[in-house]
């Protein structure tokens, strides 16, 4: 992906520099059809659409567009190799030494995915390499070691009975995954379903089809049998509306939007009523006392804010600082935002390696999306929040927007009852703010001020969504009653993002329901069956 040169030489065609003695050579985009029962193939449709690079706008590559009629090939596919394949036939152990080798090949061309991934998603290749790609990797080998450790329980039944319970592969699993981790999210879809013997069709993001794909070719050369997994590239209107609504589709699993979670809920209601997953949005809070460590604190907000520019489910956008150390928490941060990076890490050497890979911001995914953080950004400036550093576009080609910090943020607990005499005495609500409301998707950070643990609480779950949430205190007692009281699906104490292949991840409320990762993922491609047999001297004996 990259390699040491004179300063001197002159760039070479097609390749771009970044003026720091480091090149990156654009990987070459090597499939760009569908996948389907083990072959690479054309639409049915013959119609294709451009994949582009969210940096310039310029097209990656063209991609087959997959819909309602591919989905059933590739349905087809995997309900035969379901029914009739030896993938679930197989014993867990010999699938786990085809998941790792899988992950063994991942790995090895980690550098030539990432480089990819890049490019479709406007990510920073170092930080690809060592998070998405890793993070696929650790998936699959984990749930490679799960494969072999799918059991049953035997149960003392009353009378003379015994049973037992199996646990066995759930059928065909439909995937649908969103763009702003494609690498990771296919992984961690993909590696429990094919650890439990499901077979799977997968619907990438329309943004960011190409990891997918490639994904693909390597489970292919790992020799997963044709049919257990397909991949069909399309719009969520048409591809992934057929997926989720397929008669022979034995569940879904989705990541995105709790606004298309419904509508997938809905599909699956109306066809076959098959179980779903789902982990949407989220407005998750990050809560910092008084006794914490200002400097770390300030550095966990902006990373648990900012990390893959905002572009993340579980980003702590609304930041809760207790009132003792509120002011100089709000100027630290500041201060540290006067060294945070907005540009493009494949030609701007500021943000091309080292600590500063982490501590900038990349383009936006898409113009659509630049152009949502944008409206978010001015609906704050209307209803009243100041903007304590960026909030504007840069000018330039791509899709880059200053990290926004807002202050002075009216968020769901800060509502207060008038009292309107005009009306007869009734009590009428002020209404928070929408950038404290809403998930927005982009870096854009609400700061508030609070004064006591109970209020902490209260404001961080006055909330549709129930993701995650973050605490910062040295305080062991105040850290429990937290955790314990706040409504989420994960809670960080003082640290957020730390993640991990055996951790379960999902949301409540409207943050969805299911988990990824850790054994509990299991569950969902997994069907319980119970067996009765009586015993000797029973009257069916």
């Amino acid at each position: 992906m990259a390699s040491e040169r004179n300063g001197g030489d002159k760039e070479r065609s097609g390749e771009k520099t970044n003026g720091a003695g480091l090149l990156f050579v654009p990987p070459e985009v090597k499939f760009t059809k569908l996948f389907i029962n083990g072959r690479f193939v054309d639409a049915a449709s013959g119609r294709a659409f451009e994949t582009r690079d969210p940096r310039t706008g310029d097209v990656i590559a063209t991609v087959a567009e997959g819909d309602k009629e591919d989905v059933e090939l590739a349905v087809r596919a995997a309900r035969k190799a379901f029914d009739h394949g030896e993938w679930p036939r197989m014993s867990g152990s010999e699938r786990g030494r085809i998941m790792t080798r899988f992950a063994d090949l991942v790995e090895q061309h980690a550098d030539e995915l990432a480089a990819l991934e890049s490019l479709d998603a406007g990510k920073h290749p170092a930080v690809t390499k060592a998070v998405d790609i890793a993070n696929a990797v650790e998936s699959l080998r984990y749930f490679a070691g799960a494969a072999d450790k799918i059991h049953g329980e035997t149960l003392k039944m009353q009378g003379q009975f015994q049973a037992y319970t199996l646990r066995e592969p759930l059928g065909v699993a439909g995937f649908i995954i969103p763009w702003n981790f494609p690498s990771t999210m296919f992984a961690i879809k993909v590696a429990p379903a094919l650890a439990a013997g499901c077979t799977m069709v997968v619907k990438p993001a329309e943004q960011t089809p190409l990891s997918a794909l490639y994904f693909a070719n390597l489970a292919k050369q790992a020799r997963i049998p044709d049919g257990v997994i397909n991949v069909v590239t399309g719009f969520g209107p048409t591809a992934g509306a057929a997926l989720a609504s397929h008669m022979e589709v034995d569940m879904i699993s989705f990541t995105g939007s709790t606004e298309v979670g419904r509508l997938i809920m809905e599909a699956s209601a109306r066809s076959n009523l098959k179980p779903v997953s789902l982990e949407l949005g989220g407005k998750s809070p990050l809560i910092i006392f008084d006794d914490a460590d200002l400097d770390m604190a300030v550095e966990l907000a902006v990373s648990a804010n900012l990390f893959n520019k905002g572009e993340a489910c579980i980003a702590a956008s609304r930041v809760y600082v207790q009132e003792g150390i509120y002011d100089k928490f709000e100027n630290k941060l500041a201060e540290r935002m006067k060294s945070w990076i907005v540009g493009d890490p494949f030609s701007d050497p500021r943000v091309s390696q080292g600590p500063q890979a982490c501590a900038s911001t990349p383009t936006l995914v898409d113009k659509t999306q630049y152009e949502r953080v944008l409206s978010y950004i001015d609906h704050g400036k209307k209803e009243g929040a100041t903007v304590l550093t960026g909030g504007n576009p840069l000018v330039q080609k791509g899709y880059y927007i200053e990290p926004t910090i807002f202050t002075d943020v009216k968020d769901f607990a800060l509502q207060h009852l008038y009292y309107l005499s005009d009306l007869g005495g009734t009590f009428a609500a002020q209404e928070g703010m929408t950038i404290a409301k809403e998930e927005i998707f982009g870096p854009v950070m609400c700061l508030m001020k609070f004064k006591t643990v109970e209020e902490a609480i209260e404001r961080a779950n006055d909330t549709k969504y129930g993701l995650g949430a973050g605490v910062v205190t040295r305080d062991l007692d105040v850290a429990n009653q937290v955790v314990r009281s706040v409504r989420a699906g994960v809670v960080w104490v003082n640290c957020y993002f730390a993640m991990s292949s055996d951790v379960p991840f999902g949301g409540r409320k409207m943050s969805g329901f299911g988990k990824d990762e850790g054994m509990h993922a299991l569950d969902k491609y997994l069907a319980l069956k119970s067996v009765v047999t009586p015993l000797r001297g029973s009257p069916w004996m």
